[in-house]
């Protein structure tokens, strides 16, 4: 049951991210004005927002390569292969903290940010946990 449950929320994480970052490269334009709090942030980096996007749509990647294949092997491994990933959107999101802790950003921007950048972290740290807790079990 658990692993299902497990494979249901990398399943929707992987694919926002892939999404977010599908979107970020073909129209970074467009995304940089639709989502709150980026203008606040910075002008407008067409390259920016794509590297950026190139990562998100890794990260979406490696989620559902962990969530799909089949090898009793690579399941033990699930662990390792989400680690640096989901390690990025945990920078990441301390690094939105941190703005805010030093002046960059005001408060608001936390909760502005929470559904894209803090909640995937902590969702994250909890799918990491659950697997390595499962290695060897599926």
């Amino acid at each position: 049951m658990i692993s299902k449950v497990i494979i249901t929320i990398a399943s929707l994480i992987g694919l926002a991210a892939f999404a977010n970052g599908f979107f970020m490269l073909i129209d970074p334009e467009q995304w940089y004005w639709l989502v709150p709090g980026v203008p606040e942030r910075g002008p407008f980096n067409q390259h920016f927002l794509r590297d950026i996007g190139m990562i998100y749509m890794l990260i979406g990647v490696a989620l559902f390569y962990g969530v799909f294949y089949k090898s009793v092997l690579y399941k033990k491994h699930r662990f390792l292969l989400w680690l640096m990933p989901i390690s990025w959107l945990v920078f990441h999101s301390i690094f939105h903290a941190w703005e805010v802790v030093v002046g960059i950003s005001g408060p608001e921007a936390l909760h502005v940010d929470f559904a894209g950048v803090t909640l995937p972290a902590i969702v994250g740290i909890g799918l990491l946990y659950a697997s390595y807790k499962l290695q060897g079990k599926e």
